[in-house]
Formats: structure tokens, sequence, C-alpha cells
């Protein structure tokens, strides 16, 4: 599973048992996302969850870091037994834009914010496993 975390919303995406291919799962509010992470997991098996990183182009961290690493605390509080790995998250959202536009979505449905989101979670999530299979 992997997360792309914002303050107001939180993209999710999954992969398949055999983890070939990234989907996205769902767009939840960032209040929510525990509440859902925990019935998720009572449905679902869950190996790692794989959480953004946001950084700056000279690898530094963003300004939105602060809010991740709050996040990351309270899910090793929550989960503690859960493996989280973390995942350089520098142009998903352009990649997503860009993969909504090459699937031919119109302008409006393009501004959807909460499909960028699991967009951007998804293309988090592939990432880690093709970088994964490489190692």
């Amino acid at each position: 599973m992997a997360i792309d975390y914002g303050t107001k919303r939180v993209g999710i995406a999954v992969t398949d048992p055999l983890q070939i291919i990234a989907t996205g799962l769902t767009t939840v509010h960032s209040k929510d996302v525990i509440r859902f992470l925990k019935d998720y997991f009572e449905k679902e098996t869950v190996d790692c969850l794989v959480l953004g990183e946001p950084k700056q182009m000279d690898n530094t961290a963003s300004e939105s870091a602060v809010f991740v690493e709050g996040f990351l605390k309270l899910l090793k509080k929550t989960f503690p037994v859960l493996k989280i790995e973390r995942m350089d998250e520098r142009f998903t959202s352009r990649m997503a834009f860009q993969t909504m536009i090459d699937s031919g979505l119109k302008k409006k449905a393009r501004r959807n914010k909460e499909l960028v989101d699991e967009i951007s979670a998804t293309i988090i999530l592939q990432s880690f496993m093709e970088k994964s299979q490489n190692s």
C-alpha cells in the first residue's frame, strides 16, 4: 500500500498479491485516514506501507515534509508492527496530471484534486515496486 499524504487529502494505492501492478484505491480526508487504515487492515493483508517523501529539487526536505513526518510518527504509534518504507515523491503530482491528459480525461475531470492524489499514490507505489525488483 502507498500513501500520498497531504494536510487536506490522502491518496491511497494498493497492489495485487503478486505485486505486479499498483492501482489507485481511494482518496480520504486527512483527518479520517487512520480510521480508514484501521478498517482496511482488518479486512486486507498489507505487508508494507510506502509513504511518499516530499523533497525539493536539491534533495532537501520540502515545506510539507514536517506534516508528513508528523503523520509518519502517528502511523508508527498506531501500527507499531507495520513495515513502513519511504519513497521520493518528487514529480508525482505532475506525472499524475500528465497521466490524466494521456488517458483522455476532459479538462473538468483533470481539476479533480482527489483523483490527482490517488494517481500520485499509485505512481509512488509503482515506483517503489520497480525499485525493489531492481535491487
